[in-house]
């Protein structure tokens, strides 16, 4: 296993299929809520990874730690030790089903992002490293200076832009 906190949500397979053909046959009033949403699946509580194991162990007729060892390996690169639904900023919009809730991804104004990404480009070319990172930091509101990003040298963002 990759890590004894690792967490992760699981159901059956009938239980998300009948949530998916539910999700599918949306109609009338709630179509229109639900246009450019997306349907997230109630899962429930997520489930430790090594508990699934030990008790698969136990199933078997074995003993967890004595017949069969268990060994964390760490996470891989990218993955996370839980997973999330819904991002931070986003509210779950309940639906008709409680086992189904909407997620509203954010939108912009397409004339204001363009503008804002001409915005980016001009600075990052003139080598602006505040006025670009204090921008992208706008656009992106989960963009957080790192310590990597604090020391870029300017002329190393003029040379991306180029690209």
């Amino acid at each position: 296993m990759t890590d004894p906190d690792v967490t992760r949500f699981f159901m059956t397979v009938r239980e998300a299929v009948e949530l998916v053909l539910e999700a599918a046959s949306t109609t009338g009033e709630q179509e229109a809520e639900s246009r450019g949403k997306i349907f997230v699946l109630d899962m429930g509580e997520p489930i430790k990874i090594v508990d699934l194991a030990r008790q698969m162990i136990r199933l078997a007729g074995l003993r967890p730690d004595r017949d069969i060892k268990l060994e964390y390996i760490g996470l891989r690169p990218g993955e996370k030790l839980h997973e999330a639904l819904f991002h931070d900023a986003e509210a779950p919009v309940p639906t008709r089903n409680p086992a189904l809730r909407l997620a509203a991804p954010r939108t912009a104004d397409y004339a204001v992002l363009v503008r804002s990404i001409d915005e980016l480009e001009e600075h990052a070319c003139a080598g602006r490293l505040d006025r670009t990172l204090r921008l992208l930091e706008r656009l992106v509101p989960e963009y957080r200076r790192g310590d990597a990003a604090d020391a870029t040298p300017p002329d190393a963002v003029a040379a991306v832009a180029q690209r």
